[in-house]
């Protein structure tokens, strides 16, 4: 874990404000935001992908999700919506090899995504 990026931001090592942290997730602005607001959600517990999700884990997604959205009214984009997604492997567009979920709004998102 030592070489990933999300960790190096989770320990501080890469400094970034956090919108959001608690004892199991915290929550940053995109460096290349693709919507006014563009927040990343990470769990502190390294997990590659959704697919390492264990069953013991299913508490901390629950947590993501209520900090999603909190972060969401907290951005003011909650009432007009918004996306919350997670990429996997290569072809789904997952750049770091550590869960993380985006949270998209502030503008209409457009379906099927790009």
């Amino acid at each position: 874990m030592h070489e990933c990026i999300f960790c190096k931001i989770v320990s501080g090592q890469i400094p970034s404000p956090r919108v959001f942290e608690d004892e199991h997730v915290i929550a940053v602005r995109d460096i290349n935001p693709q919507a006014p607001v563009h927040v990343l959600l990470l769990p502190k517990k390294h997990i590659a992908s959704i697919l390492d999700v264990r069953d013991s884990d299913s508490g901390l997604l629950g947590r993501i999700a209520g900090v999603a959205a909190q972060v969401a009214r907290q951005e003011g984009i909650a009432e007009r919506g918004f996306r919350l997604l997670t990429n996997t492997g290569p072809e789904g567009g997952q750049a770091v090899a550590h869960l993380h979920f985006h949270l998209l709004g502030g503008r209409r998102m457009g379906w099927p995504p790009g």
